[in-house]
C-alpha cells in the first residue's frame, strides 16, 4: 500500500470489539456535502486528479503512485470495508464481520446480491483468491499485516475467514483501502479489462484518463451519475486552471494556492477537509546521522510549526505534534504540544556530538502541492539551530526506488489520517512492511500489540495513549502540521464526499443540478 493511502486508513481504537459489527455495504451515508436536497439522476461528472505518466498502473493490487489511478480503481473495484464518518470503518463488499474471542480469527460476510460487472455473482473463492494475490505483492505484508496467504479461506457461500498470527482487534480497519476484489484466476494480462464489483464500469482508458459508466446492478444501489470522466493532471496548477476554465467540474486535492485563487470566483465552491494530508519529515533511526534519539529531538525542536502552516499551507491546515493519525477519535490531545526551542536543540546536538560542519541532504519531491516548499522552509529554520541542510528534489519514480524506506532524511506524505493504529501497523512497528525510518523499539511494539489484543475500552485507551507517547518521544517522524484537503468544484456539483484522505474517492452519491 502506498504511503498516501492510509491508505491512509482509519481506526476504531477506542471502540470495544463488537461480537458482530454489522455495516451496510455501499453508499456514502453522512459523509457528503450538499445533503438534504433530493438528488437528480443523470449527467457526466468531469473530475481531475493528480498523476504522472511514468507512474501509471492498471493493477488493482499494484502500487498506486497516482491519485488518478487510485480514483479509477476505487470506482471500478470494491474493497471489503471503507472509511466512514460516524464510524471509521464501515462495510463495502463485506456486509458484516465478527471476531473470535481471542481476536485472531475474523469472519467477513459478503453483501447479498453482489455481482461482477459481467453479471456473475461474487463468491468467497473470488475474495480469497484476490486477497491471496494482494498478499503476494511486494507490499503485501504491509497491506495485510499478520495475515499469511494460507490463512485466508472461504467458508460456505458468503463467508471469508482471515486468521491472524496474533490478536488484532483492528483487522477490519486494515481491509479498507487496497483489498480490491477481482474474479478468481484473472490472468495478469487481462487486468486492464477485468470486471469489478463497484458502482461504475470502465468504458475506456487512455493514457491515465478514463470514462466510467454507471453500474445499474450495483449491490449498494445505482449511482446518480450516468458517467464519470477522469482526467489526469501532472500539477495542481494545471488542474486548477482547468476547473477555472470550465474544462472539468471538480479539481480533486488541488491545494491551498488554488483555494485562495478560487475563493472569490463566482460559480465555484471550495470544499475543505481537515486532517487530510500529513507531510512528515522522515529521519532514519536504524543508522546514519539521525540514529541518536537526541538528534531527532533536536530536529523536532528546530522547526517553527506555526510558520510552516502559515507559509507552506497558506493557513489551510493545523499544527501537528509528531504523532501520525491526527484524525483518530482517540488522538492523545493531552500530550503536550512540542514547541520550538533552539537553545535546547543546540544543547541536544552538542550532547550527541552531532557534526555541525557537514551539510545533510533532505530529499523531497513535487508530488503534491507544498511538499518541496516544506523542505525548503524547514532547511532555513534548521539553519538557526546550526544544522546545515541541502534540499534535493527527486522525480517521483526515482524517489520511491532509491530514497523511500532507505534514505537518511526525506519528506513524504500520507492521506486518510484517521487512525493511530493504522500508521503504527504500517510504518512504525518493528516488522511493519513500510517502516519508513527503520524504527525498532521494543516498548513501542509491546504497547501496539496490547492495543490490538485488548477489547476493554478503558484499557485500550491507555494502551493507545502509550503508543502515541512513545511515538512522540522516540520515532523517526517530524510531523509539523496537517494540510487540509481542498477540492474545487463547479456549483452544479452536489454530494461530494467530505471525508479526508481516500474517503474522497467514494463518488457514487455525487449528482449534478
Amino acid at each position: 500500500m502506498r504511503r498516501r493511502q492510509v491508505l491512509a486508513a482509519g481506526g476504531t481504537a477506542l471502540a470495544a470489539v463488537a461480537v458482530s459489527a454489522a455495516c451496510s455495504g455501499g453508499g456514502i451515508d453522512d459523509q457528503t456535502a450538499g445533503a438534504g436536497t433530493k438528488p437528480k439522476k443523470g449527467g457526466t461528472l468531469r473530475i481531475g486528479a493528480l498523476g504522472r505518466a511514468n507512474a501509471i498502473t492498471r493493477d488493482p493490487h499494484g502500487t498506486q503512485g497516482n491519485e488518478s489511478d487510485y480514483l479509477i480503481l476505487a470506482l471500478i473495484y470494491d474493497t471489503l470495508t471503507r472509511p466512514g464518518a460516524d464510524k471509521n470503518t464501515v462495510g463495502r463488499l463485506a456486509a458484516s464481520w465478527e471476531p473470535s474471542s481471542d481476536l485472531k480469527t475474523w469472519r467477513f460476510t459478503l453483501a447479498e446480491n453482489a455481482t461482477f460487472h459481467d453479471g456473475t455473482p461474487v463468491t468467497p473463492e473470488d475474495v480469497v483468491w484476490s486477497l491471496r494475490r494482494l498478499r503476494g505483492t511486494p507490499s503485501g505484508e504491509a497491506r495485510l499485516p499478520g495475515i499469511q496467504a494460507r490463512n485466508i479461506t472461504a467458508d460456505g457461500t458468503r463467508t471469508v475467514v482471515l486468521a491472524s498470527d496474533y490478536a488484532n482487534a483492528e483487522l477490519p480497519l486494515l481491509t479498507r483501502l487496497t483489498t480490491f476484489v477481482l474474479k478468481k484466476d484473472t490472468p495478469d494480462q487481462a487486468l486492464e479489462k477485468a470486471p469489478g464489483t463497484g458502482p461504475f464500469k470502465l468504458e475506456w482508458y487512455r493514457g491515465g484518463n478514463a470514462r466510467l459508466v454507471r453500474n445499474e446492478k450495483w449491490y449498494g444501489g445505482a449511482a446518480h451519475l450516468d458517467a464519470i470522466e477522469v482526467t489526469m493532471f501532472e500539477t495542481p496548477q494545471a488542474m486548477a486552471n482547468a476547473v477555472l476554465a470550465g474544462q472539468i467540474d471538480v479539481a480533486s486535492n488541488v491545494g491551498a494556492i488554488a483555494a485562495r485563487t478560487a475563493g472569490a470566483r463566482k460559480g465555484l465552491k471550495v470544499l475543505r477537509r481537515p486532517n487530510d494530508m500529513s507531510m512528515p519529515i522522515v529521519m532514519r533511526t536504524a543508522s546514519g546521522p539521525f540514529a541518536d534519539v537526541r538528534v531527532r529531538e533536536a530536529m523536532r525542536l528546530a522547526v517553527d510549526r506555526q510558520a510552516m502552516v502559515r507559509q507552506v499551507l497558506s493557513g489551510y491546515g493545523t499544527v501537528a505534534n509528531d504523532i501520525m493519525g491526527t484524525g483518530d477519535p482517540a488522538y492523545a490531545k493531552d500530550i503536550p504540544q512540542r514547541a520550538r526551542d533552539l537553545a535546547r536543540a543546540r544543547q541536544l546536538l552538542a550532547e550527541a556530538r552531532f557534526d555541525l560542519s557537514k551539510t545533510y541532504e533532505l530529499i523531497t519531491t513535487e508530488d503534491i502541492s507544498g511538499l518541496a516548499e516544506s523542505a525548503t522552509l524547514f532547511a532555513s529554520q534548521a539553519q538557526e539551530a546550526g544544522i546545515k541542510i541541502k534540499v534535493v528534489k527527486q522525480e517521483s519514480g526515482l524517489f520511491y526506488e532509491k530514497t523511500w524506506l532507505k534514505g537518511d532524511l526525506y519528506t513524504n506524505y500520507w492521506g486518510t489520517n484517521d487512525s493511530v493504529v493504522f500508521f503504527a501497523s504500517k510504518t512504525m512497528v518493528s516488522e511493519g512492511g513500510q517502516n519508513e525510518s527503520g524504527w525498532s523499539d521494543k516498548d513501542f511494539d509491546a504497547a501496539y500489540r496490547k492495543v490490538l489484543g485488548t477489547a476493554d475500552e478503558k484499557a485500550r485507551a491507555q494502551a493507545l495513549r502509550e503508543v502515541q507517547r512513545l511515538q512522540h518521544e522516540r520515532s523517526g517522524y517530524l510531523l509539523w502540521g496537517m494540510a487540509d484537503g481542498i477540492d474545487l468544484a463547479q456549483s452544479k456539483v452536489q454530494g461530494l464526499p467530505t471525508l479526508p484522505g481516500y474517503g474522497r474517492v467514494q463518488l457514487e452519491n455525487v449528482w449534478l443540478t
